[in-house]
């Protein structure tokens, strides 16, 4: 068939991916009332309180433009501060973004298990380590 072709489509296969996957995520994390962007991201500040903007955005694989909308969107939930020190800009999390820490790390811990559950523990792994490894080369 003339479609064959987006099976063995890079580009199309792991958008189907990333489709099927965000969907469980946001299933997980709607306990939060967070997506599951800004739930990474709070956890990542509370584990790392005073973190650059750069770095996060580095760690999460976004632009800074990007990163700078969502925290802004997190300041407007009182659940991350920015504090500027020279020509850094570090972020915090308040008081009500640690409270939802717990819960973030739950959803996290309930998404991991409901894919693990359908692909198994070694898939799931190995399926995120080939990932990680092919992103890199990818972006080289």
């Amino acid at each position: 068939m003339e479609e064959d072709f987006l099976q063995t489509c890079l580009f199309f296969t792991t958008n189907r991916l990333s489709r099927a996957i965000t969907k469980m995520a946001e299933e997980e994390f709607a306990s939060t009332g967070l997506t599951p962007m800004y739930g990474y991201l709070i956890r990542l500040v509370n584990n790392t309180p005073g973190i650059s903007q750069k770095e996060l955005a580095e760690k999460l694989y976004i632009a800074a433009s990007t990163l700078t909308r969502f925290i802004d969107k997190l300041e407007g939930k009182q659940l991350v501060e920015r504090q500027v020190s020279g020509k850094k800009v570090l972020v915090y999390p308040t008081p009500k973004g640690t409270a939802l820490l717990d819960e973030i790390r739950k959803a996290s811990k309930r998404l991991k298990e409901r894919y693990s559950e359908v692909l198994g523990d070694d898939r799931a792994v190995n399926l995120s380590n080939q990932l990680v490894v092919t992103s890199e080369e990818l972006e080289k």
